[in-house]
């Protein structure tokens, strides 16, 4: 079978748009589907997906209201590799119309991939997350992979787990002080972006 989208020779059981909130002012965006993604059709629920609703809902953020979750790419991958780089060309317009929709304030993207994608930023997460950037007016947050948390449970300060919850609180921080009158304030620019 052919996606119609990219036109990859591949078989997808199912595409995979998105869950939570379409009118969240925060947006999580991954890499791919992984298997229980493939499965249930959402976004962000696997093992991966569950440690990351977990940390969420610890930095107070509540995984069900306040986020929307999706990703690069809709279809999983052959054996779960990376999306190529015409794979995220061309299934860049359905992230485009994604973000045009949901309107976020602020966008956490998980992972290298995601960050390589959207800022065109090379350098690893460990230099990047932690401070904030720009995409089209809105402030982005890159954030260690919670498949990468994993694989490394250390919850000692200064850990990725740990600067990964520093992270999730920043944002937190960020959505709370956000107000319609300081909008200048908050993102450093011109309001009339946001119109």
């Amino acid at each position: 079978m052919t996606c119609p989208s990219c036109a990859c020779d591949k078989t997808f059981p199912k595409i995979v748009v998105s869950r939570g909130n379409p009118r969240a002012r925060l947006m999580l965006i991954g890499e791919a589907p992984g298997a229980k993604e493939n499965d249930t059709g959402e976004s962000f629920v696997g093992r991966s997906g569950k440690l990351l609703d977990t940390l969420l809902e610890q930095a107070g953020i509540n995984p069900v209201e306040d986020v929307f979750f999706c990703n690069l790419v809709k279809c999983r991958p052959p054996n779960n590799r990376k999306p190529t780089m015409p794979e995220l060309l061309l299934a860049r317009p359905w992230l485009d119309q994604q973000i045009h929709l949901v309107d976020p304030l602020i966008m956490g993207l998980v992972g290298s991939t995601a960050v390589n994608a959207l800022l065109g930023i090379k350098s690893s997460i460990s230099n990047l997350r932690g401070s904030w950037q720009h995409l089209e007016g809105r402030l982005v947050m890159p954030l260690f992979h919670p498949s990468y948390l994993l694989r490394k449970p250390s919850k000692e300060s200064g850990s990725p787990f740990s600067l990964t919850c520093d992270d999730l609180l920043s944002i937190r921080r960020k959505l709370s002080s956000f107000k319609m009158n300081n909008v200048d304030e908050i993102f450093g620019t011109n309001s009339s972006s946001f119109q």
